[in-house]
């Protein structure tokens, strides 16, 4: 079994921590072993740094993902306009882009340097035209979107992207 919640994203790791296979499931698992296991400065050992790398990416798997599902699911592929889902999640994921945006004032990045919780976040932000952002409100969210869309790792993920 790869997932018990039989969904993607999910990795099996044939080479694991023991040297045997292993699976994981949902996208900040995956980021944070994949992290790990290549020793990578995307999750700092630092311990404050790595602590604010988790919060910002726990906000994003608990928040962003979720309620930007949600708006995208109200506004793209509900079989009846239900106004008040599409006001609700697209009010709430506009609110969380303010705060995306206030945490990006002078950074570059959410944590200093480019960490998982940019990475958890990028895949939402690139389709912010699906829940009809005003970029005008958020210069520093757009900053940062642009200055990820310009990594050629991130082009190179957006290129495969399935939705």
């Amino acid at each position: 079994e790869i997932s018990p919640n039989n969904r993607i994203p999910a990795i099996v790791d044939t080479d694991g921590p023991d040297g045997e296979s292993i699976s994981v499931f949902e996208s900040g698992a995956i980021l944070i072993y994949l992290a790990e296991k290549a020793k990578s400065n995307m999750l700092p050992t630092d311990p404050r740094k790595r602590m604010q790398v988790l919060e910002w990416l726990m906000w994003q798997m608990g928040g962003l993902g979720p309620m930007q599902g949600q708006a995208h699911h109200f506004r793209r592929a509900a079989k009846e306009q239900v106004p008040y889902g599409i006001k609700r999640y697209t009010d709430e994921t506009n609110r969380l882009y303010g705060v995306m945006n206030k945490r990006l004032a002078g950074r570059d990045y959410l944590v200093d340097e480019i960490s998982i919780a940019d990475v958890a976040c990028i895949g939402w932000i690139s389709r912010w035209e699906w829940v009809d952002i005003d970029w005008s409100k958020y210069p520093n969210l757009k900053a940062w979107y642009d200055r990820m869309m310009a990594r050629p790792a991130v082009a190179k993920g957006m290129d495969i992207q399935a939705v």
